[in-house]
């Protein structure tokens, strides 16, 4: 096998993660055809089980991809490598816009320009739905699936882990019982002539760090949830279970367990909790924030960073507030994505034997059908907070319920996202086009006096 020089695989990561802009779907995309087609160092088998696998692990699945590929082609110290390069180039970026938005944010451009952005957004979501959906959604038991995953949410208000587990269960135990109900797909990436693993740098047998070694395993996983949960307890210990750095590590810590099904579907958790719940930002900002990591290389889910920033900003608790907010945004990062590779070193090595698993195929299945009908709540909540600007309550069934003021509705941000859906799906520009043409009108409008 030939051997891969620190230096070309440290290129190539960073070549990945400047390039992976587009989501999930075009982050592995961006993947596959560098690791698969250009350099030939995994095959086409593999680099979908490892995507399996991914899929159904909390957390950003484009990185813990490049974490298990990093782990598949230079041990340990090819993931520690892979995946901080994979989040480095976004998470530098949000930095960046998240100052400008605190200290730039009222002025009258950059509000137009994140005005125009929530259009862009919504549009972007709505493209999620049918892009995963066209994918996922193979017969009537899945649609059934996505439309029971939509209700739970929207309607009834079950808990995000609940579904996707359920959704999961439902789906191994179709697996397990050899019902065609659900059926399984081929993944992100299925090439015309997909490269073998046999004749891939890797091969198409386990290479010898990558046997299941239970030792190494609970070494290598004691250390890194010590590393994870060491600065949330130590900041419980010390400034008590009230203060905004205690609970952001504990929220996304907490997060970074429960949120399955990738970013879109991750958002629709974090976005109920930190606005509705513990009120860091308003519902406008959570599109602001997604519309910065839509623009950014990295993983989607770095928009937690810009959650975190204004947490921080806003709770300064005695510090300068751009002093807090940086550290309340790298608190945030560091427990959301550390975790990553406690997943991956914890359960590579084990998964990597189970390549041919009918059952585990079956629970990502039914997983990624629930998925579509998460993002669709996803969906729904962005539109109802784009085109209106305020709610009222109503007693409907003996339920007390919030619901949009059909006074508040937003005729500019209708036409805007009108012209972001016929962009998007129509014209079928680019992401960075609509974004940028969003954007660009946004600013028009604004610096005409047409916004308030």
């Amino acid at each position: 096998m030939r051997h891969v020089s620190a230096g070309e695989f440290t290129r190539t990561f960073a070549r990945i993660a400047a390039l992976s802009f587009g989501g999930p779907a075009g982050q592995i995309a961006m993947m596959h055809r560098i690791l698969v087609d250009e350099k030939r160092w995994i095959g086409e088998a593999r680099f979908l089980h490892a995507l399996n696998y991914c899929m159904l692990l909390p957390g950003p699945e484009a990185q813990q991809l490049a974490i298990y590929i990093g782990w598949l082609l230079k041990r340990t110290r090819g993931g520690l490598l892979a995946g901080p390069l994979f989040v480095l180039p976004g998470m530098i970026a949000i930095m960046a816009l998240s100052f400008i938005y605190v200290l730039l944010g009222h002025t009258p451009a950059v509000a137009g320009i994140f005005f125009g952005l929530k259009a862009a957004v919504l549009a972007i979501v709505l493209q999620a739905v049918v892009r995963i959906g066209s994918r996922s959604l193979r017969t009537r038991f899945m649609i059934g699936l996505a439309v029971a995953a939509f209700a739970s949410i929207f309607l009834l208000n079950i808990p995000f882990p609940i579904v996707v587990l359920a959704a999961g269960a439902t789906g191994w135990l179709a697996g397990r019982r050899g019902w065609t109900v659900i059926r399984t797909g081929k993944g992100h990436a299925a090439a015309k002539e997909p490269l073998a693993d046999a004749d891939s740098l890797l091969g198409e047998h386990l290479p010898e760090h990558a046997q299941p070694n239970r030792a190494w395993a609970l070494r290598t996983g004691a250390a890194l949830f010590l590393l994870w949960v060491a600065p949330t307890a130590a900041l419980f210990l010390g400034l008590g279970g009230d203060n905004v750095f205690t609970q952001l590590g504990i929220f996304f810590s907490k997060m970074a367990v429960v949120t399955f099904g990738g970013a879109y579907a991750v958002l629709a958790y974090v976005a109920q909790q930190a606005v509705t719940s513990y009120h860091w930002l308003q519902p406008g900002e959570m599109l602001n924030g997604l519309g910065m990591a839509e623009t950014t290389p990295g993983p989607l889910i770095i928009v937690v960073q810009f959650v975190g920033f204004l947490a921080g900003y806003r709770a300064p608790d005695g510090l300068p507030p751009l002093v807090s907010g940086t550290l309340a945004a790298l608190l945030t990062v560091w427990v959301t994505f550390v975790p990553c590779f406690l997943w991956i070193f914890l359960g590579a090595p084990f998964i990597e034997r189970l390549r041919a698993n009918h059952a585990l195929a079956s629970a990502l299945a039914a997983i990624s059908a629930a998925i579509v009908g998460v993002i669709c709540n996803l969906a729904v909540w962005f539109a109802l907070h784009t085109l209106f600007r305020g709610d009222i309550s109503s007693t409907i069934i003996g339920l007390r319920i919030t619901i949009p003021d059909p006074r508040s509705f937003d005729l500019l941000a209708a036409l805007l996202t009108v012209v972001a859906l016929i962009a998007t799906f129509r014209i079928r520009l680019g992401v960075l086009t609509v974004i940028g043409l969003s954007g660009a009108l946004g600013l028009a409008l604004t610096l005409a006096g047409w916004t308030g």
